[in-house]
C-alpha cells in the first residue's frame, strides 16, 4: 500500500548479511524431519524465512505461526504510540472466507499496528517487501540481466492498485507525449465492457475516455484483433482481463500483446488478475499472460480473493520503474523513517500483509496448486452437472479460466428468468444471484457460482439438488403465482426497490455507467 519495493535480482538473494563475510548454512543432518518435535526442533529453525520467492512446498501452520510472531517481535509495541487506528473485519463472491486459526491469531495481534509507520513497524513493511517479491516472481518478473529491478507494493484490494495503474500508464504516457510537442489532453484506455466497475471509476476519476471492446452474445472476453483495432495515438494502455467476474474467462493476453508487436505498436499491457493472479500459475502454468510478454508492463492482484487472505489487500507489480514514473512517487520521512510511498491512502492496519505472507509461506506452491486444482475439479463437476441438467454453460472448464461456474436458461425455454430461480435458492440458503450481463449481449442474464476453498464436492452435490427442486417448484406455478413472484423481485431486488433504498435518490437512475446506460448489473467480486 504504502512502500515501493524493488524486487531483487536473482544474483543479490545469496548475498551476506555483512558484506565481507560469507555467508553460512547450518547443517541440517540432525534434524531431517519437515517437524516431528517442536518447532525450534524443527529444520525450518535452521533456515532462513523464506523473503524473495514462495517456497515449493507447504510449512505446517504451527511453524508458520511461530516464525512470523517471533519475526514481528521485532516492532515496536503499539501500546506505547498515542495513535489508536481503528479496524473493520458471501456464496457468490469470490472473496476469501476461511483461513486457519493460527494466521486469524497473527492478523488479529496486528490490528494496532499502523502499516505506515515504518519506523515503528520495520517488520510489517519488511514483510511486505517480501510478498511483493514473491509475488513478482511467481508473475515472471524479469529479476536476470542489468535491467533495473521491478517494482510492487501493497494496496488496499485490486481496486487502488487498478488506479494506481491507470494513474502511472497516464502519465508515462503524457510525459511522452508532451517531449514530442503533441497535445496531452485526450488520452484513452481500451478495455472490455465485462469490466468491474472499478476501471470505470479509474477512467472517470482521473479524466481518461473509456474505449470498450463490447462482448457479443457467443463472446464474454475482448477480442483481440478488434482492441488493437482501437488503439490511436492517444491510448495510454489496453486492459486485459485474467478471469472476467461474469463467466471467470481468461482474456488472450499473448494475441493482444503478439498482434501489438506485429503492428510495430508500443502500446502498454495491463493485467487485472485480480481473480486469476493466484489460479493460473498453479492450474495452467503454460499459459503465457504475464511478465513473459513484453507489452505487459504492470499487474494486479487481489490477495482477499484466491489469494486466500480475508479483505482487503492487493498487490501490483510493474514491469521496471520506467513504468511508474517518478513524479508520482514521493520520498518521505514519517515518523523517522524515509521511505516512498506511491499509494491513495495513508494510514492502515498491517494485518492483511502479514496474512497474506503467512498463506505464501504456510501453503507454498505446492500448497496453493493442491487448492486450485481441487476447486478446478469441482468446477468442472458442477458445470458437466448443469449441462446435464440442460442449462447453457457461459464458463470455461479444464482450467481455462477461473473456478466458477457461470450458467444460464436455453432461450425461451422457460416462462421465468434466471433471478426468479436465483430468489428461490436464496429460500434454501443459497446465495447464487443472477445477473445482466455486459452490454450487445442481447440482454443475456446468467447466473454465477464460485468455487471456493469451503466449497466440497458434498455441498456441490446439495446446490444441484436444490437448484432440480427449486426449478421443480417454478415449473408448478401457474401464470398469475409467476407474475407476483417476478413482481416482487422486482420490488425488492433491484435498484427501484429494497436494495435502493441505500442510495440517496440524489444519485439513483444515473446514466453514464455502463450499468446506467446498458443495464448490466456488476457481479459481487
Amino acid at each position: 500500500m504504502v512502500h515501493l519495493n524493488a524486487i531483487k535480482k536473482d544474483h543479490e538473494i545469496d548475498q551476506p548479511l555483512v558484506k565481507g563475510m560469507d555467508k553460512l548454512q547450518i547443517d541440517d543432518s540432525p534434524t531431517p524431519d519437515t517437524f516431528t518435535t517442536t518447532v525450534y526442533g524443527s529444520r525450518f529453525a535452521a533456515e532462513d524465512l523464506p523473503k524473495h520467492e514462495m517456497p515449493e512446498s507447504e510449512m505446517p501452520k504451527e511453524v508458520a505461526y511461530r516464525m512470523i510472531k517471533d519475526d514481528l517481535s521485532l516492532d515496536g509495541n503499539p501500546m506505547l504510540k498515542s495513535e489508536r487506528p481503528g479496524f473493520e473485519i458471501h456464496e457468490s463472491s469470490l472473496t476469501c472466507l476461511l483461513q486457519e486459526k493460527e494466521v486469524e491469531d497473527l492478523m488479529t495481534e496486528s490490528f494496532s499496528k499502523n502499516f505506515i509507520d515504518y519506523e515503528e513497524y520495520p517488520q510489517s513493511a519488511d514483510i511486505q517487501n517480501r510478498c511483493v517479491s514473491m509475488i513478482g516472481r511467481l508473475f515472471n518478473a524479469p529479476t536476470t540481466g542489468d535491467d533495473e529491478a521491478a517494482v510492487g507494493t501493497s494496496t488496499v484490494g485490486s481496486s487502488e492498485a487498478i488506479m494506481l495503474a491507470v494513474l502511472a500508464m497516464k502519465k508515462k504516457w503524457k510525459n511522452a507525449r508532451i517531449a514530442a510537442g503533441k497535445p496531452a489532453d485526450n488520452p484513452n484506455i481500451i478495455m472490455s465492457s465485462a469490466v468491474q466497475v472499478c476501471w470505470e471509476k479509474a477512467a472517470r476519476y482521473f479524466e481518461v475516455e473509456e474505449k470498450y471492446v463490447f462482448c457479443s452474445p457467443d463472446r464474454y472476453v475482448i477480442d483481440p484483433e478488434e482492441t488493437v483495432n482501437l488503439v490511436d495515438e492517444n491510448t495510454i494502455g489496453i486492459c486485459v482481463i485474467l478471469g472476467t467476474t461474469y463467466t471467470g474467462e481468461y482474456e488472450d493476453a499473448k494475441a493482444v500483446n503478439d498482434l501489438l508487436i506485429k503492428k510495430g505498436m508500443d502500446t502498454s499491457i495491463h493485467i487485472d488478475a485480480a481473480s486469476g493472479g493466484f489460479v493460473a500459475p498453479f492450474v495452467v502454468p503454460e499459459l503465457e499472460w504475464d511478465f513473459r510478454l513484453e507489452r505487459v508492463i504492470s499487474i494486479n492482484v487481489s490477495g482477499h480473493k484466491y489469494g486466500l487472505v480475508y479483505p482487503g489487500v492487493g498487490w501490483i507489480v510493474w514491469r521496471a520503474p520506467e513504468y511508474l514514473p517518478k513524479e508520482l512517487v514521493f520520498n518521505i520521512n514519517y515518523l523517522g523513517a524515509d521511505q516512498a510511498s506511491f499509494t491513495l491512502n495513508f494510514s492502515k492496519g498491517a494485518s492483511q500483509v502479514i496474512g497474506q505472507y503467512y498463506q505464501l509461506i504456510r501453503l507454498g506452491k505446492h500448497g496453493y496448486r493442491s487448492i486450485m486444482t481441487n476447486l478446478t475439479r469441482t468446477a468442472d463437476y458442477l458445470a458437466s452437472s448443469l449441462e446435464q441438467l440442460g442449462f447453457v454453460l457461459m464458463s470455461k472448464k479444464n482450467g481455462e479460466g477461473l473456478p466458477l461456474v457461470a450458467f444460464r436458461f436455453k432461450d425461451g425455454e422457460k416462462r421465468y428468468d434466471e433471478f426468479a430461480l436465483a430468489h428461490q435458492l436464496r429460500g434454501r440458503s443459497w446465495v447464487v444471484p443472477a445477473y445482466t450481463m455486459a452490454p450487445h449481449t442481447d440482454d443475456l442474464k446468467m447466473l454465477r457460482v464460485v468455487v471456493r476453498e469451503d466449497f466440497s464436492k458434498s455441498r456441490c452435490d446439495q446446490l444441484l439438488a436444490d437448484i432440480k427442486l427449486c426449478i421443480e417448484v417454478l415449473d408448478q406455478m401457474d401464470v398469475a403465482e409467476l407474475k407476483r413472484t417476478q413482481e416482487y423481485i422486482a420490488a425488492h431486488s433491484t435498484s427501484h426497490g429494497k436494495a435502493g433504498g441505500r442510495t440517496h435518490k440524489h444519485y439513483t437512475r444515473e446514466k453514464h455507467s455502463l450499468q446506467g446506460k446498458h443495464g448490466k448489473t456488476h457481479a459481487v467480486c
